[in-house]
């Protein structure tokens, strides 16, 4: 960039050079803080002042008094400054040049007219699909015949006297009813003996067994759905209007 000299007044005699004051503090009377310069135009001289709420003041060229290397004065005061401040309905390009009290010269800007279009994109968003398969219990009966043994017990009297036998009964009958005594004995038992018998008893008992099987399938498939949508905004068109009545086109 060249070097910008600039004559403030017929009767001041600095040159200023504007490229050298950029980034410099700009001071107003009493020594009022206009914040550090960062632009200049042709009949502007743009501030910035603070650190968190930033503001700029858009400045007449034709109020500075003078440049000392470090600062830029200003003939601004407190009062001044306020009007001088952008807000958010002054910051179109050039707004400063119609602003600033020095308008001796033809001054040409450009406003910016805003329409909004509406532009709909897709995006891929994962859903996940769970499938759970877990077991069920259930209770179940079924009926089965089992079959077991049964030991009945039958007393009945024996009436068979030995010596009031006849003398008919030959020796072998009489051998023969002695056993059968005997065995008779033997299993009622003589009061001075103790007799065990063990007879083997059979019954049936259920065996359960469990039978793992396939009794259906589930199948997944995944496949694309198409839909159509209708997406509805609002979009912001803006249109200048002129109430000034001396406006000329």
């Amino acid at each position: 960039m060249s070097d910008k000299k600039v004559t403030i007044n017929s009767n001041s005699k600095n040159n200023i050079n504007f490229d050298d004051a950029l980034d410099k503090e700009a001071v107003g009377i009493d020594g009022l803080d206009l914040g550090k310069v960062i632009e200049i135009g042709d009949t502007f001289v743009v501030t910035q002042r603070g650190l968190i709420n930033k503001k700029k003041y858009h400045l007449p060229i034709s109020s500075i008094e003078s440049y000392d290397g470090e600062f830029l004065s200003l003939r601004i005061n407190e009062s001044d400054l306020k009007s001088y401040e952008q807000t958010e309905d002054t910051i179109f390009e050039g707004y400063s040049e119609f602003k600033a009290s020095d308008m001796s010269h033809e001054v040409q800007t450009t406003i910016p007219i805003i329409d909004e279009e509406l532009e709909v994109t897709k995006k891929t968003i994962e859903e996940n699909v769970q499938v759970i398969k877990e077991p069920i219990k259930k209770t179940k009966s079924e009926e089965i015949e089992l079959s077991y043994d049964k030991v009945t017990i039958i007393k009945r009297p024996v009436n068979v006297d030995i010596n009031k036998a006849t003398d008919t009964i030959s020796e072998s009958t009489l051998s023969t009813i002695k056993v059968e005594e005997e065995q008779e004995a033997g299993i009622t038992g003589d009061s001075n003996n103790v007799t065990e018998i063990i007879i083997a008893l059979e019954r049936e008992e259920p065996i359960i067994t469990k039978r793992s099987f396939v009794k259906e399938e589930i199948v997944l498939k995944k496949k694309p759905i198409f839909e159509t949508k209708t997406i509805t905004s609002e979009l912001i068109h803006e249109q200048v209007n002129f109430n000034s009545n001396d406006f000329k086109s």
